[in-house]
């Protein structure tokens, strides 16, 4: 299981979300601090000991423009939860609403998890002609719902530095 840690810049703004290793990286290399930890947990090698960090702090100030959430596989089914978006089961694959063989763009707005069955049920058509309904209009995900839907539960302390407390489904279409 892989553990997540929230970045911070310099002011204490979201930055991203990394890999533990990454997260190691920057602390032992002084660029970064521990703001919040992992009760109990540590992070132990032959030449020092950390606490397990939840939350880590850059020591200095990065600029960043706002970047956009990539549309990738590995996205689109994190935004649906991997749930198929037609019949509601578990889903691994992605299915083109407007298929990509009649014009359809690689998009956040044509892209949806879909289960195996659905998606050969579907096969080169759109959703009408299959007589299938999606459960939800497929929508690109804004900046911070998209990061509070990779927040798992052990990461409560994260809210207070995120500034928004909402989920993707309260997110107005």
């Amino acid at each position: 299981m892989s553990h997540a840690v929230l970045v911070l810049n310099a002011s204490y703004e979201f930055l991203n979300v990394t890999s533990l290793k990454r997260a190691v990286k920057l602390l032992y290399k002084g660029k970064a601090e521990v703001v919040e930890a992992v009760d109990n947990r540590a992070v132990v090698s032959r030449h020092f000991r950390l606490p397990l960090p939840s939350i880590i702090r850059m020591l200095y100030f990065i600029h960043r423009p706002f970047k956009e959430v990539p549309l990738t596989r590995k996205n689109i089914l994190l935004r649906d939860r991997h749930v198929c978006q037609y019949c509601g089961k578990p889903g691994d694959t992605v299915d083109h609403v407007r298929p990509r063989s009649r014009k359809g763009p690689d998009s956040w707005e044509n892209c949806v998890c879909a289960c195996a069955a659905c998606n050969r049920r579907k096969n080169n058509r759109t959703p009408e002609e299959a007589n299938m309904l999606l459960t939800r209009k497929p929508r690109k995900p804004s900046h911070i719902p998209w990061l509070l839907i990779k927040q798992d539960a052990s990461r409560e302390g994260w809210a207070r530095f995120l500034f928004w407390n909402i989920s993707i489904e309260e997110v107005p279409d």
